[in-house]
């Protein structure tokens, strides 16, 4: 069963950080080295002989990472298993001491790091929060003052006076983010630890990081790369133990993935198109297409209109470079382009694409994202043509329309990627990915709690026993 390691760490402050509250935490040329052997026998003589020995070489888990982390700031850290997350975030604990390089804190970090040791396990729930509170610099007073809160953010019932051991992983993680949320620390170190719990309790975790970005600064480690762009600032991409870019959260993210789909398919090099300049959302010539909201019987400040942005032809893309997506737009019932919309009104969502190979089993998908970078919807043709797989061929213009009902959506501004595929839902060729192929904007919208609101069919409020 995994486990937790909550840390409380205070490390000394330089006098430059002392005087200057605008960094939470100096990261300096830090660098983790291990040394491997490739015999067992071979590490037992080399506590007898000096120098270095035959089958001995240096790994470098970690290696000259620089990076400041702001005070109020969000930084995310994404990379593969192995690149490195897990062994930067003990360094800059202090479970782990670096080769060379330094860490430097202005104020308290409380660390969530996953490990194989944690809370002690014989202890209860209960016991442990005493146990790492004081740890932390908590007093009695002030842990029996925070206990019923601690107790209450955990949410796991009667367990809380059982021994940890009897724990699942979700309800460990549960009790260490609820002791971590309640110590008063200036920075938050979280890693991977919301994917082991619920839903709802990682809901409940992102609602207080959310909470905690008004006070404090956090670092950010998750596979998610939704998660890194919605709560983060800024973000590292770390790849063998080195820092491969940072940046805006959503563009190192997009990087990330570009990468990832790279090595997935044995390319050599992702072949992308860089825009000349980024879409903008003023000056847009598409005074000629259809208004929907002429077909409207009259109106009001709250319709759910959706103002379209044209497609541009020249955007940033990855893939093997043997797809292009030429055309991005959506549609009315009637096949015209549509510059405005309206949420709950069926469109048709087009993409025009070309190959310069035969694909025998072509998928065409889309995400919708909101400008924190949240996945809302979207869709592929795969489950559709599963027992009819598409085929196209070389140099042959095609258009794939995907029928929807558009849903309500905020007012916000959002952006849609389209992709371009072959294979199968699980094992598949990204061949052209086009990221923000097409942009809207929501100016209006009735939609009072979360992202996007359903289209009902019917609402009815009838006394039982006198329905008709």
């Amino acid at each position: 069963m995994w486990r937790y390691l909550i840390k409380f760490v205070s490390l000394p402050m330089s006098s430059e950080l002392t005087t200057n509250s605008e960094f939470a935490l100096k990261v300096s040329d830090l660098s983790k080295c291990y040394t491997l052997f490739d015999k067992p026998h071979q590490r037992l003589m080399s506590f007898f002989y000096k120098g270095k020995q035959k089958g001995q070489r240096d790994f470098w888990a970690v290696n000259d990472i620089s990076f400041t982390l702001k005070v109020g700031e969000t930084l995310g850290v994404v990379g593969r298993n192995g690149a490195g997350k897990s062994t930067l975030l003990q360094l800059i604990c202090g479970t782990l001491h670096p080769t060379k390089g330094s860490v430097t804190s202005n104020g308290k970090i409380a660390a969530l790091l996953e490990l194989g040791a944690g809370f002690n396990p014989e202890f209860s729930g209960r016991e442990n929060i005493y146990l790492n509170a004081a740890i932390y610099g908590l007093s009695q007073y002030q842990i029996e003052q925070r206990i019923d809160k601690i107790i209450e953010f955990a949410a796991i019932g009667d367990f809380i006076d059982q021994p940890v051991q009897h724990y699942s992983s979700g309800m460990f993680v549960r009790l260490a983010f609820a002791v971590i949320a309640h110590v008063d620390a200036d920075v938050l170190i979280v890693d991977e630890a919301l994917a082991v719990g619920d839903a709802l309790f990682s809901q409940k975790c992102m609602r207080f990081l959310e909470d905690f970005k008004k006070k404090g600064s956090i670092l950010f480690v998750s596979h998610d790369s939704g998660s890194v762009t919605r709560l983060c600032d800024r973000a590292i991409w770390l790849d063998g133990g080195e820092m491969k870019m940072i940046g805006g959260a959503k563009e190192v993210t997009e990087s990330y993935l570009e990468h990832i789909y790279a090595q997935k398919q044995n390319i050599d090099k992702v072949v992308a198109t860089q825009a000349a300049c980024s879409p903008s959302y003023d000056n847009v010539s598409i005074t000629a297409w259809h208004d929907m909201r002429r077909d409207l019987l009259g109106g009001s400040d709250k319709i759910n209109e959706i103002k379209l942005f044209e497609f541009e032809t020249e955007g940033n893309s990855f893939g093997t470079g043997l797809a292009e997506i030429t055309n991005v737009c959506i549609r009315d019932t009637s096949g015209r382009p549509l510059s405005y919309a309206v949420g709950g009104e069926p469109v048709v969502f087009e993409v025009g694409f070309h190959t310069s190979e035969n694909f025998e089993q072509v998928i065409v998908g889309f995400l919708v994202k909101n400008r924190q970078g949240q996945t809302l919807f979207g869709e592929n043709n795969f489950l559709v043509h599963e027992n009819n797989p598409v085929s196209v061929k070389p140099n042959v213009e095609y258009v794939a329309r995907f029928g929807i009902t558009l849903p309500y959506l905020n007012a916000d501004e959002y952006v849609t990627s389209v992709g371009i595929a072959s294979g199968t839902q699980s094992e598949h060729v990204q061949h052209c990915w086009r990221h923000d192929a097409l942009l809207f904007s929501v100016n209006s919208s009735h939609i009072v709690h979360g992202l996007i609101g359903a289209h009902l069919s019917h609402c009815d409020i009838i006394e039982v026993g006198k329905e008709p």
